[in-house]
């Protein structure tokens, strides 16, 4: 969708009124009937919004686009966007649109003076890209849809000092559950998982042969996570899930491998070696050396021999 240009929303009513549904009955949170949305076959457009939007769709046979990738799903799947993320979707001519599911939006102010408000930051999911959406069950499907049912229920029901802490104990849950339920992904497609962790792998390995850490020093987790194509906090979650330790993790552990083969195997001094391996200073070598071993570099090049 090249020549689209993003429209951005600020508010959720003119996320109502672009979509074309009635004005929300809560200015600040939203539980939209996907079927209302009236998508069109061959439209197109972009979106940035400036509230956090939680889909759970079923039938969608159109592509969907935000970050940097583009899947066409036909299960039913979960996914969350941060406010200023850019949407894209796109509807192909012949299809027919007839996708069901519900979508949550919150705005920011609606957390405002809640401990939420900064837990929120902290759903690594909010940052996934768009082919790590979650893919639900239909057990899981029901039980996300029973808590958003509630959720609309409670703000549509007379207000009163209660609403708000309700609400936002039932958005916890929908993120507790979205927490458990990758872990349950990431442990399901296991196949697909430790094929990452053989192309990461494959990734350091060439990154560290070739000249680019001479050139451009240690690797970083955002620039493993790029030719993988999928996104940091994906990855880091993924490894933390399969093997208990983070994406830096693996990479300082692969530092530490090609380590202990030139302090083992050359005569290169430590400096020279932490230049190798694409540290400015040795002594920072030295320290991550020591924090993975309890022996210092000359102090493991001792025992070894």
């Amino acid at each position: 969708m090249p020549n689209v240009q993003p429209l951005r929303l600020k508010t959720i009513a003119e996320f109502h009124q672009f979509r074309g549904l009635q004005k929300p009955a809560h200015p600040l949170i939203s539980v939209i009937n996907v079927e209302t949305l009236n998508n069109k076959p061959g439209e197109e457009f972009a979106l940035i919004k400036d509230f956090y939007s939680i889909g759970l769709k079923r039938n969608i046979n159109y592509k969907v686009k935000y970050g940097q990738q583009s899947v066409d799903f036909d299960e039913g799947m979960m996914f969350f966007m941060s406010p200023g993320q850019l949407l894209q979707l796109e509807f192909e001519k012949d299809s027919v649109v007839n996708q069901t599911g519900w979508m949550l939006l919150i705005h920011p102010d609606f957390l405002w003076n809640t401990p939420l408000a900064k837990k929120i930051k902290q759903y690594e999911f909010f940052n996934y890209a768009v082919h790590e959406a979650l893919f639900v069950s239909e057990k899981e499907d029901a039980m996300v849809s029973s808590i958003m049912l509630h959720m609309e229920k409670e703000y549509l029901a007379n207000l009163d000092a209660f609403t708000q802490d309700i609400i936002i104990m039932q958005l916890e849950l929908i993120f507790t559950y979205a927490e458990r339920f990758y872990h349950r992904q990431f442990l399901s497609r296991k196949k697909t998982s430790h094929a990452v962790l053989d192309r990461m792998e494959d990734v350091l390995s060439r990154y560290f042969s070739g000249d680019k850490i001479a050139t451009r020093g240690v690797p970083t987790v955002a620039y493993v996570a790029d030719e993988l194509n999928i996104s940091a906090n994906y990855l880091g979650s993924m490894l933390k899930v399969l093997t208990g330790q983070n994406a830096q993790q693996h990479i300082h552990n692969k530092l530490i491998e090609l380590a202990k083969e030139k302090l083992s195997g050359t005569e290169l001094s430590v400096s020279e070696i932490a230049f190798e391996l694409g540290f400015e200073h040795s002594q920072s070598f030295s320290k991550l050396f020591k924090t993975k071993t309890n022996l210092s570099p000359v102090e493991f090049r001792h025992s070894f021999n």
